[in-house]
């Protein structure tokens, strides 16, 4: 029975490791699109991001677009440094990847370092193959953003 878990444990983390690597190059590229193609597309986004970002709202993932696209052209990441710790309250609930993100303000050079968490919860097969997004080999979806100052 443990050993079931364990398999069942090591291959969700698997699967996570897709999403978390898609958020960091997305960061680190300041990739607005690779970003949206990480965005539930069934549900609003509930977003927190502190100062200088200062958002706080639920959005669509077309208006979470267009918020990161004017965030990644003002602000230029200096270093996107995910944990090693995944978080995973239930074994088929949402997890939780958190990461440190250092920018720059591209107007007053300015730096900033920010602890930011992504929710992530599964999404039906049906908002993963539109054929309107791209694809990702990922169910994984962010269904929430929240960031808080270092």
């Amino acid at each position: 029975m443990l050993q079931v878990s364990a398999s069942l444990f090591s291959i969700v983390l698997s699967l996570v490791s897709i999403p978390a690597q898609n958020i960091e190059k997305s960061f680190l590229l300041n990739d607005v699109r690779q970003l949206h193609s990480q965005l539930s597309h069934e549900t609003r986004l509930s977003i927190y991001l502190p100062e200088p970002l200062s958002f706080s709202d639920q959005v669509s993932d077309e208006q979470a677009f267009f918020l990161f696209q004017r965030i990644f052209r003002r602000y230029v990441t200096l270093e996107f440094i995910p944990e090693q710790r995944i978080f995973q309250a239930q074994p088929q609930g949402p997890i939780i990847i958190k990461a440190r993100w250092f920018f720059t303000d591209a107007v007053n050079n300015n730096r900033y370092a920010l602890r930011i968490y992504f929710l992530l919860q599964p999404e039906t097969a049906a908002a993963v193959t539109r054929p309107d997004l791209r694809r990702t080999p990922s169910p994984w979806r962010i269904i929430e953003i929240k960031a808080e100052k270092i």
